[in-house]
Parts: C-alpha cells; sequence; structure tokens
C-alpha cells in the first residue's frame, strides 16, 4: 500500500511566496504582538551634546528630561485639540481629552502597548464625540494623538515596527470607512491624510535610524581601525627596538667570545684549569650569540642592513640638539649629576626617547621652545622634556600624528622596567618624564 500525498505533505517544499507570507506574519507577531505590553522606559538622553554640555547644575540635570517633556507637551497638545474640537458636554469633552493624552504619555513606558491603546480609542472617542458632521474615522484629537504615538513608536523601537503600525493604520481607516462610513461617504472622511502624513512621519523617523545606524557603524568602524592601528604601531616599534637589541647584545657577546678566546695567550703558562674556564666562557658566548640571532633575528625586515656605524647613546645628545636647532626649534638642554657611563641598553633608549620628544615637538607645536633635562641619579637616569605651547598665529600648521612616538617611548621604558608619564602642561605645552634604573650603580662608582 503507497502512502498518501498527505504523509508528504511536511516534506513538500514551500514556494517563496508562501515563506515570504509566513516571515511577514511572523515578524508582525513579534514586532506588534508579543510582549506589546512589556515595561521599556525610556531612558534619560545624554548631556554630552554641544549644547547640553555648557549648562552646569540643575539646568544639566533637567536637560537629560528633554525627550520626556517633549512627548508630555505633544499629549497636552493633543488633548487640546480633543477637548476644543468637539462641542459637546464637559464630561464627555474630558473623556476624549484623556483618550487623547494617555496614549502619548504612554509611549514612555510602553511603546508598542500605546499604539494598541491608540488604536482602541479612536473609534471609542468617535463614539463619544462623533456625529453625522465629525470628521471621520479619526476625530481632530485622535487624529493628532495617533499621528504622535506612531512617530514617537517609530523612534523607540525600529522600521519594521512602524511599518507595520502604518499598515495597520491604513487597514483600520479602510475597513471603518467601507463598512461604518454610513452617512460619511465622501464628506469628512480623513483616511487618506492619516496614512499621507503618517507616511510622511515614518519616513523620515526611517531615515534618521539609518543615519543613526550608519553613524554608529563608522564610529565602530574607526574605533577598530584606531585600535588596529595602535596595535600594528606597537608591533613596529617592538620590531624596531628588537632590531636594535640584536645589534646591542650581538656585539657584546661577540666581544666576549673573541676576549675568551684570547685571553689564554696573554698568559704564559696559562694553568689547564683556566685555559679550559676561557673555551667554556667561548663555547657559551657563541652558543647564545648563535641563539640570540635565531631568535630575534626573524624580526628582521628582508631589507633590513645592520647599520655600519655604533647605535648612538647620550654622549651623541649634543649633536642630536644642534641638528634640531637648524630646524628651527629653540631647544635648551641641562643635565645634572655625575656623568658616568650607563649601559648601552639605557643610553640608546634615551636617546631615542630625547630624539622622539623633540621630533614630536617638532610636529604638534612648531615654532615653541622646548628643554631636554638629563640626571644622572643615585640608581638611574632621569629624562624630562618639555615644549611650551606654539606661537598663535603660526605659519607652520601642526601635524595630527598617529601616535607611534608615544607608543616608542612608552615600549622603550616598559622594556628597562622603567617609569614614564607624558601630558599637557598647565601652560598648553607637553611634558614627557622619564626614568630608566640602572642596576648595581652605587654612589661611589658614581
Amino acid at each position: 500500500m503507497e502512502p498518501s500525498d498527505a504523509a508528504y505533505e511536511p516534506y513538500k517544499p514551500r514556494s517563496p511566496e508562501f515563506r515570504a507570507a509566513m516571515d511577514a506574519l511572523q515578524g508582525l507577531r513579534q514586532d506588534l504582538f508579543h510582549d506589546a505590553f512589556a515595561y521599556r522606559p525610556l531612558p534619560r538622553l545624554s548631556v554630552d551634546g554641544p549644547l547640553t554640555r555648557r549648562m552646569k547644575g540643575r539646568m544639566r540635570e533637567y536637560a537629560a528630561w528633554r525627550a520626556h517633556a517633549v512627548i508630555v507637551a505633544l499629549g497636552l497638545f493633543a488633548m487640546l485639540i480633543a477637548t476644543s474640537s468637539v462641542m459637546i458636554g464637559a464630561g464627555d469633552n474630558f473623556v476624549l481629552g484623556l483618550l487623547a493624552l494617555v496614549p502619548v504619555l504612554l509611549t514612555m513606558v510602553r511603546p508598542v502597548g500605546a499604539f494598541w491603546l491608540s488604536m482602541a480609542a479612536t473609534p471609542l472617542a468617535g463614539v463619544i464625540g462623533g456625529g453625522w458632521d465629525a470628521e471621520w474615522p479619526w476625530l481632530p484629537g485622535s487624529f493628532a494623538c495617533h499621528l504622535f504615538v506612531l512617530t514617537i513608536v517609530a523612534v523607540r523601537t525600529r522600521p519594521r515596527t512602524a511599518a507595520w503600525m502604518w499598515a495597520l493604520t491604513a487597514v483600520y481607516g479602510l475597513v471603518v470607512e467601507n463598512f461604518f462610513g454610513w452617512g460619511h461617504s465622501g464628506f469628512g472622511t480623513n483616511s487618506v491624510p492619516m496614512v499621507f502624513f503618517a507616511a510622511l512621519a515614518l519616513l523620515a523617523v526611517t531615515v534618521w535610524h539609518i543615519r543613526r545606524e550608519a553613524r554608529q557603524e563608522v564610529t565602530a568602524q574607526q574605533t577598530v581601525t584606531a585600535h588596529e592601528r595602535s596595535r600594528r604601531t606597537l608591533l613596529e616599534e617592538r620590531t624596531t627596538i628588537a632590531r636594535e637589541l640584536h645589534d646591542v647584545v650581538a656585539h657584546h657577546m661577540s666581544v666576549v667570545a673573541i676576549q675568551a678566546e684570547a685571553a689564554p695567550y696573554r698568559v704564559e703558562n696559562p694553568p689547564p684549569e683556566l685555559e679550559k674556564a676561557f673555551a667554556t666562557i667561548r663555547e657559551n658566548a657563541v652558543a647564545a650569540l648563535t641563539e640570540l640571532r635565531r631568535v630575534l633575528g626573524v624580526v628582521r625586515a628582508e631589507d633590513y642592513e645592520a647599520p655600519d656605524a655604533p647605535q648612538p647613546t647620550l654622549a651623541d645628545l649634543d649633536a642630536l640638539l644642534a641638528n634640531v636647532r637648524e630646524t628651527g626649534l629653540r631647544v635648551d638642554s641641562t643635565t645634572t649629576g655625575a656623568i658616568r657611563e650607563l649601559p648601552q641598553g639605557v643610553e640608546l633608549s634615551a636617546y631615542r626617547i630625547v630624539q622622539e620628544a623633540l621630533s614630536n615637538t617638532l610636529r604638534h607645536a612648531p615654532g615653541a621652545a622646548a628643554k631636554v633635562e638629563v640626571s644622572y641619579v643615585l640608581g638611574g637616569l632621569g629624562l624630562r622634556i618639555v615644549n611650551g605651547p606654539p606661537p598663535e598665529p603660526s605659519a607652520v600648521k601642526p601635524s595630527p600624528g598617529a601616535g607611534h612616538g608615544i607608543t616608542g617611548m612608552r615600549e622603550r621604558v616598559t622594556m628597562l622596567d622603567g617609569e614614564m608619564t607624558a601630558g599637557r602642561t598647565d601652560e598648553g605645552g607637553y611634558e614627557v618624564t622619564v626614568f630608566l634604573p640602572v642596576a648595581g650603580v652605587s654612589e661611589g662608582e658614581a
């Protein structure tokens, strides 16, 4: 016995039209029926705008409630229209006013529920204040109330919800005019104006939603781009430091290996233990040098070449300052403490920090004066590079830069377990303060 076609019914593919209709019904249920009266209070607005930022005290606190104030004003306006447009008794007028006011106020806490309340209040208001000469199916107060509710709910939800509300409003107007509009046919009907003005309002709100989402996406993308740029800058600076570290340490390890190999020949008849010790030192130095080149050498670019000249130190600082002065920067230097030779890594990092700080001054504060202070203190080296504000007006415009300088300086300081602060001064300039510790430096050695 073969199975009937009904058995295969659940497995038959659905047509695109059927799936589109089912998706539409699912969207309608989710937007307007599921948790329609859920509590969704209207949040306070930000006070960081160009106007609210200038407010102070109570005024700034009240500015956060400006959206609530606008909704209350719209509700009162709809209530005023409702109570003054129909000439009936005071009690009925009061009821019409409430039917126009409450749905608008409800948008602040239950937006979708406010739409349904406005839909239900419209025929009720028509019964209370209706007549053969009244506008149909929306009385003036109901017209304003429903239009305000549609706009506010569209702002608070999303464009798809606004589209469903507009469609249901159009269907309501069509059904009421055709089936319950006895005596109003061709006179006083206002479904077309309602649908038209609601479409304009919802179109404007939809455009606003699209612009806001686009602006948020751009902001998020800019944040990601800035993060990636900062990360790339950090990696580039670490690569540069690793290259310099490779050159510095490789030089010293090569010197150790050569001296360990030559030391036995400088002593007449050295004992075997001494020769063995020097041989071990040389083997360890060569092994360390090989491992160093294997680990740190991978960070070199393919076109990178080791510098022929020795790496700069603080002894070359005067030449650096003279070179900077030739560009037009007024810079003074002060050195305090007992000048002594520091580890080459510290000397190189200190030189690079001063170099980058002065370069930042040239880029960001052209025409300003700068001062460099180098302090040889007990336990390390102190640096202070400070510049004043650029003169006003200045013929040279500051360069925006990408933040490489500060990132590179912090990496160097972190590598040496030092401390660094950088920020603007009270006078409008910029100050960089660095301390680089040097282990094993005593006062007597200083």
